[in-house]
């Protein structure tokens, strides 16, 4: 009766239980998002303690819940919960602020007398899809489950009670009536429970006095299979788990609230770029996560004219602005900038006058300083990654840097790591904040919330020095550069730039102290000639730019070395009503595939990126590489995906459809596994259609 579900846990170093239950609880009030994929985030609006006697004033400090988090005031929004709770507590189910059963009552004997309260607001993903509901009147303090039409968001609100003594977290749901008084929605009353059994053994169960009247809307009201499967697994696993992450928190240098509402409104306003998006990258990736982090800075930048008393919107300069959306948004958005990127893109024709890009290569030195500037961005900006912040300190005392690391490079060149313990990732993140906290600043960290695995983002928005101090930081970020150059006989003086002693002019040229063609006259000072800045005309070395016919006699001879390989995997073929075998062959690692190609082959593969592996990988219509294993795709196994595909790859999908000879009905001894209505390629030039993309460029011409 009432019980949702119950989980063994197993506290195998005795030191882990019932601390690790509370952080396990704390994630699940705080970041419910992790668990609850429709939700975006939640926001505490306040939390106290509340008495469990008769007296309802609520103390600001928080009870201590075992799972590490320090204590905090909140004396307004305590004052708030001790009006609440006098007003609600008599309305429990028991009566007198007691609970009903199967829930475990508050407190007992030698426990103590007070609760911990915590007031939050769940925050949907997406717009609600219905008519918004009225607004409910009151104070917006979000106290309550109600429907509000401001900002278009639905907020959920809940008030939820921890018994630390106890080992019980009870959620009660509030609604407010027509009179303006709020109500406890009995139905929907539910509590977590920790309970040690013996030794080792413990179990989390979760519980609900009134299941047959419970009510699910799919969001912020599960429904109960979901709490009792899904959220508790997940309870129960975080209990004993203790593996700490590396990052911080999603988004926590900003409201989620906030950040929930403006990323709604940037989503609408320029889904429409998906559709008409020209470049070869993926429209929904790249239009979703730009539009995310332009949410993130218009958050950041209100939060800090707010605290600097400024009125005027920030300016930016986007350093390796790619495809410039990041800039062409944040233009449209009210704040004056511009984007420099060394190779222009299609879609940059696409923005018109108002967004501003420039094509350029930018050189780290004294002529690419920006001294009227508010904010440098650096989004997945490469190998200006680690001189943004140099830049920054530079350009002004008041200029702030915004970079979102993805691929690994030092000042010079490839980053390589001096640490195992940590990985590559987190390694690399520590070096970017170091050369931040160098150049004089307080570098925060925050996670984004963006389609990518690379997603934190490190800040600096404020100096640890006072102005007087800028020369003696200038020469502090002039010392660390060259202990971390690769030519350690180049030395530098920014007053007249790099020196380099008559025997070492070959080393330092094979690191590169070459300019840039065009560049040597306009550059100035530049702060590390071993630096390479990107060609503007992208070298694709993906294996696409190899002759045809030596792709072509390459697949041939593999796919014949897999076929003839011994012992072959005959599987049956069902062509109409005719049984027969197809040979599918055997696999082999890549080694031994390289092992029967001649010498010549492999060193023009080897010029290329990925080699042999990127080369097959590109034949998928032949070839399927897993775990670095070559095997000749069987097309009878595709499955199709779970996951619809978006309108975009749906469209080039029908339009490629028998576009291409099918491979195995011309090479493979036993024809195509499958018949010819099924087979995406064509059997027989007969069946060839025009490329779409080709009837475009004749149209175009």
């Amino acid at each position: 009766m009432g019980l949702l579900g119950t989980a063994a846990v197993r506290d195998g170093g005795g030191s882990t239980l019932p601390h690790g239950f509370w952080a396990a609880v704390l994630v699940w009030l705080e970041k419910p998002q992790v668990v609850n994929r429709r939700l975006c985030g939640a926001a505490i609006e306040a939390e106290g303690t509340v008495p469990l006697g008769e007296d309802g004033e609520a103390c600001p400090r928080l009870a201590g819940s075992g799972g590490g988090r320090e204590e905090r005031a909140a004396p307004a929004g305590a004052a708030e919960l001790g009006r609440l709770w006098r007003e609600v507590r008599g309305q429990l189910p028991a009566g007198r602020g007691r609970l009903p059963p199967p829930l475990k009552p508050w407190g007992g004997p030698g426990g103590p007398s007070e609760l911990r309260a915590v007031l939050r607001t769940l925050l949907p993903r997406g717009r609600p899809t219905g008519p918004p509901a009225p607004p409910t009147r009151g104070k917006f303090i979000l106290l309550l489950t109600r429907m509000a039409c401001t900002c278009g968001i639905i907020y959920h609100c809940l008030r939820i009670f921890s018994d630390v003594y106890n080992g019980t977290v009870t959620f009660l749901p509030l609604e407010e009536n027509s009179e303006g008084k709020y109500v406890i929605k009995k139905c929907n009353i539910y509590q977590i429970q920790l309970e040690h059994i013996k030794d080792e053994e413990w179990s989390v169960a979760i519980v609900a006095p009134f299941p047959e009247d419970w009510f699910s809307d799919g969001i912020a009201y599960p429904k109960l299979a979901w709490l009792g499967n899904e959220l508790l697994s997940k309870l129960a696993k975080w209990s004993v788990e203790q593996k700490p992450s590396e990052f911080k928190s999603t988004l926590s240098l900003i409201s989620v609230a906030k950040y929930s509402k403006v990323y709604q409104d940037l989503k609408e306003k320029y889904k429409d770029m998906v559709k008409v998006w020209p470049e070869v990258t993926d429209p929904e990736k790249f239009v979703y996560e730009d539009v995310a982090i332009a949410t993130y800075l218009l958050i950041l930048w209100e939060e800090e004219r707010k605290e600097k008393g400024l009125t005027k919107k920030q300016s930016f300069v986007d350093l390796g602005c790619g495809n410039g959306l990041l800039v062409h948004i944040l233009n449209n958005e009210g704040h004056s900038g511009r984007g420099i990127d060394v190779r222009r893109r299609k879609i940059w024709d696409m923005y018109g006058p108002e967004t501003h890009l420039e094509e350029s290569t930018i050189m780290p030195g004294d002529s690419h300083l920006f001294p009227d500037t508010d904010w440098l961005i650096g989004n997945h900006s490469d190998e200006l990654t680690p001189w943004i912040p140099v830049m920054a300190a530079r350009s002004s005392y008041s200029c702030c840097y915004f970079v979102l690391p993805c691929c690994f490079f030092d000042f010079h060149g490839k980053y390589s790591r001096r640490q195992s313990k940590k990985t590559q990732y987190r390694e690399y993140l520590d070096f970017v904040a170091q050369v931040g906290s160098v150049c004089g600043f307080h570098v925060e960290e925050d996670c984004l919330r963006i389609p990518s695995t690379k997603r934190v983002s490190l800040i600096g928005r404020n100096r640890t020095y006072p102005p007087t101090e800028c020369a003696l930081i200038d020469k502090q970020i002039t010392r660390y550069i060259n202990n971390r150059q690769t030519c350690a006989v180049v030395t530098y003086d920014r007053r007249v730039g790099f020196h380099q002693k008559d025997h070492s002019d070959s080393v330092c040229k094979e690191v590169g102290s070459e300019l840039p063609e065009n560049e040597t006259e306009t550059a100035g000072i530049i702060w590390m000639p071993g630096f390479h800045p990107r060609e503007k005309v992208e070298q694709i070395r993906n294996c696409a730019s190899l002759p045809q016919d030596f792709v072509d006699d390459v697949v041939l001879r593999v796919a014949n070395l897999l076929l003839n390989a011994a012992p072959q995997q005959a599987c049956s073929s069902m062509h109409g009503e005719n049984s027969q075998t197809w040979n599918q062959g055997e696999s082999l690692s890549l080694k031994e595939v390289a092992e029967h190609l001649n010498q010549e082959t492999l060193k023009r593969l080897k010029s290329e990126y990925g080699g042999l592996q990127t080369l097959l990988k590109n034949n998928h219509q032949v070839f399927e590489v897993l775990n670095g294993r070559v095997h000749i795709r069987d097309w009878r196994k595709e499955k199709p995906s779970r996951k619809a595909k978006p309108e975009v790859k749906r469209r080039l999908s029908a339009e490629a459809f028998k576009t291409r000879l099918c491979w195995f009905f011309i090479h493979h001894p036993d024809g195509c596994s499958l018949p010819s209505e099924s087979c995406p390629y064509a059997h027989g030039t007969e069946e060839l259609r025009q490329s779409q993309s080709i009837k475009k460029k004749k149209h175009i011409q």
